[in-house]
Order: C-alpha cells, then sequence, then structure tokens
C-alpha cells in the first residue's frame, strides 16, 4: 500500500473533532466555495536541516521544519503568522502494515511528513458556525474560506510551522518530477506507508492516480445545517464511492515505484 497524493488536495480524511475542546474557532456561515487563489511561492525559508534514522522497527525524522523550495510570502493578507524554526521530531514503523479497517484521522494529528521535514496537515480548523461538532468541516482547498496558501498549498500555523494542506508543488517540481513518470517518494504517512503525488504505476503503466471520494449529488440539509449545493466547500460534501476512482478510502493504492 503507498499513499498517493491526489489533484489539488487530500480529500476523504474526515475529521472527527473531539479533541477540539477548549479551542475557539472562527465562526463561519458560507456555504459555497469559489475559485481558489493561491500566493506566489517566490520566497526563501531559511535553510533546510533534517536527518532520517532508524532505531529497531521505528524511522525517526528530525528537523527545523523549513523546506528547501520556494514558499510565499508570510504574513500575507489570509494568513497573518511568520515562518519560524520547528523542533521536528516524528517517529513512525519502520514496516508498516495495511490495517482490516481504516481509522478517521482527527482534527489536530499530523497526517504525515515530507522528506524536508514539512508536515501534512489537511484538516483546516474551519467549520460551520465555528462549531468544530457541526459535522461540517470547511474544505481548506474549497476556496470558501480565505487561508493564504501558497502555491504549494501550504501555509503557516499559530505555532509558526509552515505545514502542507495539499500537493506540495514546490517540492514535486525540486524532485524534475514530470507527468509521465512515477511519483518520486516524498514522505511518509505517520501509519509508515510512503507517500507519492499525483502518479503511480497502474498494470504496468504510468497513471494518473484519481480520488474515489465524489461530490454528493443535490443540496445539503440546510436548516440548523448549511443549505446550498453540494459543491466542495465541505469535506463532508464528497462521499466514497468504491472503484470510481484509482485510489481507495485512505487516498492510496499498490503501485511499483522506480
Amino acid at each position: 500500500m503507498k499513499n498517493l497524493l491526489v489533484g489539488a488536495s487530500i480529500l476523504g480524511i474526515v475529521a472527527a473533532c473531539a479533541n477540539a475542546q477548549g479551542q475557539r474557532f472562527r465562526d463561519h456561515d458560507t456555504t459555497s466555495g469559489g475559485p481558489l487563489t493561491l500566493v506566489p511561492a517566490d520566497q526563501t525559508a531559511g535553510s533546510n536541516q533534517v536527518a532520517v534514522a532508524q532505531s529497531g522497527s521505528t524511522r525517526i525524522l528530525t528537523g527545523n521544519g523549513l523546506p528547501d523550495h520556494l514558499v510565499g510570502s508570510f504574513p500575507n493578507a489570509g494568513n497573518p503568522h511568520a515562518i519560524t524554526t520547528q523542533n521536528v521530531s516524528l517517529s513512525m514503523p519502520l514496516t508498516p502494515q495495511k490495517a482490516s479497517m481504516p481509522t478517521e484521522l482527527p482534527f489536530g494529528w499530523t497526517f504525515g511528513v515530507s522528506l524536508e521535514g514539512v508536515a501534512f496537515d489537511p484538516l483546516a480548523a474551519e467549520f460551520w458556525g465555528g462549531d468544530p461538532n457541526s459535522g461540517w468541516s470547511y474544505n481548506a482547498l474549497g476556496g470558501a474560506i480565505r487561508l493564504g496558501l501558497d502555491e504549494n498549498h501550504a501555509h503557516v500555523q499559530p505555532s509558526g510551522a509552515y505545514h502542507y494542506l495539499g500537493v506540495p508543488l514546490g517540492l514535486l517540481e525540486m524532485t524534475g518530477w514530470t507527468s509521465d513518470t512515477h511519483s518520486p517518494l516524498i514522505g511518509y504517512a505517520a501509519d509508515g506507508f510512503p507517500i507519492y503525488a499525483l502518479t503511480g504505476v497502474v498494470n504496468g503503466e504510468v497513471t494518473k492516480m484519481t480520488s474515489s471520494y465524489q461530490l454528493i449529488a443535490g443540496s445539503r440539509p440546510g436548516g440548523s445545517q448549511p443549505d446550498g449545493q453540494y459543491d466542495g466547500t465541505f469535506i463532508e460534501d464528497y462521499a466514497y464511492v468504491a472503484g470510481s476512482g484509482t485510489l481507495d478510502q485512505c487516498i492510496g493504492a499498490m503501485t511499483v515505484s522506480s
């Protein structure tokens, strides 16, 4: 099993926000998305420092959280935070095992980490009515909430941590990736599986990987819940339809890396 980030977003990983108590969230009532405006990535973040080591059955990645590729200008109009160095130390299984059932990704839990030591953290702390228990989480890449994302689909947390909410295009470009080749290894998921992006090998051919999460047809419930069409504004606008794409429920697939 490999994790393959697809398109510009990491969808289908639904937030179960039971651990969000005590944190204050912005109150939103918008129910429609729009074009995603990205800040040009034309700045340097600083000197990247990262190391990967093994200890028994564990892979340990340490670093300062600064990417080696260009980033957007931070702070910016949608994100008031400046990038600062971090003390990154993440451990994951060296030989991961596929579970019998998928586990939902809780809010505030790191999905994975790039080979440069930058976290993949696809869930934005933005909820319908500012309520993490509303059952409606805004899609960070849906265009409804302005988050100041740069061209790497990344922005900065209040702690100063730069992190990806979608495919890190700058990192892919830096590796020399092209659409007719298998994606290079770009990181590891927290469960230890490798992370690739956009392309994989299926039935012996390089294939553009596609999500099996599809927009739900029709309108949202309305009333005490959001109204309007299911258009991708919320993560919950999507439902998993097995076999509709090349990726499974966990945004992964069996592929052969080169």
